[in-house]
Order: C-alpha cells, then structure tokens, then sequence
C-alpha cells in the first residue's frame, strides 16, 4: 500500500521515485510477478501456486499522477488506486480526467476509498451508509460504474460497517499487515503499508519473501472495540491440520508500547493474553512464525473506541 511519491515532507505516507523504482526490481529479481487486479477478482477462489504482488494505492494524490503514474503506465504494471471522491479535484489531489485517463488502461484499476476519508468508525451506520453510497453515486456518474474494490479510511471499520460493504463491493482492504491467501475474508485483506520509514529496500526484501500465515478463524469478529471490551478477548483459530503451530511469536502494542505478546496455544487454538488496555485510535498485533519454507506472517488491526 502506497499513498505519495516523492513529497518528501510527508514522510509517513510518501516513498521517494528512486526507492519505489528499485522495489520493483527487487520484485523482478526475485522473479515475482504482478498480479492484475480483473485476474485477482475472477480466480481469488483458485489455491495459488506461485506468489503474486498487488499494488495499491491510496488517496490519489497529485504525486501519483505525477511521478509513479508515468512509471507504472510505461512498464505496464497493474495496480489498484483507490479514491475518495470529495478530495477530487482539491489542491493535492487528482481530478477526474486524470483519473479516467489512468481507468482506461487495461492493467490500471479504480477503486472507492469512501466520499470523505472521514474517520467512519466514529459515523453511526445511518451516516456511514450515506458516506458510501454519495460515493457510489459519484463514481456512477463519472466513470458509469461503482468499483469492484473498496479501502476502509484508515483501515478502521466495525463488523456492521463490513457488512454492509460486503454489500456493494467485491473485496476490501485494511490496513493492517499480513499476505492474503485462499481462506481471507474478502472483506478484510490484508496490506503491507509502505512509506519512508517501513519502505527500505531491506524491509523490502523481506515482505517479498514471507508466506502466509492461514488461519481459520479470529474472535472477536468485530474489529470496533469498545471501551467496556478493552482489551478484547482475542483467539487466533488456525486449522486442525496446520503444523509448528509451536513456533508462533506474536508482538502487540497495548499500552502504546509495542512488546512480545502472552500467548497461550491449546491444540490449534492460540490466546492472546494482553498487557494492558490499547490506546486510541488503533491497536496492533503481528504473528510470525518461521518453518521449512521461510517466514510466515498474519497480522490483526483493532480500532478502538474514544474515551
């Protein structure tokens, strides 16, 4: 996941051309391919049998069209660019020529990132609802269709938000770490966020060579914790048939101090014991586990309720 390039004083969600470049070599070099999103959408029900990269980008900046865009569109590299649609237009932002500019190509897909970018967790779900569908209604009247894909601002939603985006899209993306693979809720897929600080070419190297963490089930469904449930009661169900269940690490920042997490593993079910409760606005827990094939990762983002 992406969001500028090349605005160097927005270091926490810009990644420099130069360092974006040489991540896509890295890409060819470990003879990984791109992965279009039309064939992500038709065969995501079909088990993989090579490992594949998709790009996405979020807010549709300026920046984008600017620097990445001419760069994607000459070596014909797929991705998703997700748009808010009442940024477009606005000082920063693309407009909609532009964005029908990049539509019409092939391997360059659109998709909705909600009207206002708000903070929607926060809505109740008659002004979420509405957020959602005033963007639908404007992706319809300026590219004739409502995207297929959809990005939670923020990556934050709650179960009763999830479900009513499972509604009207295909698939929706998070923010929280993770590969996805066959058995991954369509409606909460994992993303590796990359920017300056997560985005060197060592870091790099390593996202590209992890492989899933499958899981069966996480409780609790709900992301949206409240403060009554803080810190949730959370069990990462994997499958009966899984193996070195034994070598799970899991890290956690509850408390707002990111630290090794109490895990507790009976039979293929792991307890997640935390430390304290998680801070506003958002609490994070990443598992690995390395076996004979390499490194394995899932990760869990919870948002959290305001005080």
């Amino acid at each position: 996941m992406y969001h500028r390039f090349n605005e160097n004083k927005y270091p926490s969600t810009n990644i420099k051309m130069e360092i974006f470049k040489k991540q896509m070599d890295l890409i060819k070099e470990e003879n990984i391919s791109f992965i279009n999103p039309d064939d992500f959408n038709l065969n995501f029900n079909k088990p993989k049998l090579k490992k594949k990269i998709l790009l996405t980008i979020d807010d549709g900046f300026t920046s984008f069209y600017e620097n990445a865009w001419p760069y994607l569109k000459e070596k014909k590299i797929p991705f998703i660019l997700f748009i808010s649609t009442e940024a477009v237009g606005k000082y920063g932002y693309m407009n909609w020529e532009q964005i029908k500019e990049i539509e019409r190509e092939k391997f360059a897909f659109i998709g909705n990132h909600s009207h206002s970018h708000e903070y929607l967790i926060k809505y109740n779900f008659n002004k979420f609802k509405e957020d959602i569908d005033t963007s639908i209604k404007i992706f319809i009247k300026n590219i004739g269709y409502n995207p297929v894909f959809f990005s939670y601002p923020f990556g934050e939603y709650s179960l009763e938000q999830q479900k009513y985006i499972s509604s009207k899209f295909d698939f929706a993306f998070g923010q929280h770490s993770g590969l996805i693979d066959i058995n991954k809720n369509k409606y909460e897929l994992a993303r590796f966020p990359i920017n300056e600080k997560y985005g060197d070419l060592k870091r790099f190297s390593f996202l590209l060579n992890l492989y899933p963490l499958e899981y069966k089930n996480i409780i609790p469904e709900d992301k949206y914790v409240l403060q009554n449930n803080n810190p949730p009661k959370t069990i990462i169900e994997f499958f009966e048939e899984q193996k070195n269940l034994e070598k799970i690490n899991c890290f956690s920042d509850e408390g707002n101090k990111w630290d090794k997490s109490i895990i507790n593993l009976v039979k293929n079910k792991l307890y997640i014991e935390f430390r304290d409760k998680f801070s506003f606005r958002r609490g994070r827990i990443n598992c690995s586990l390395h076996d004979d094939i390499g490194w394995r990762w899932l990760g869990i983002q919870f948002s959290i309720e305001q005080n």
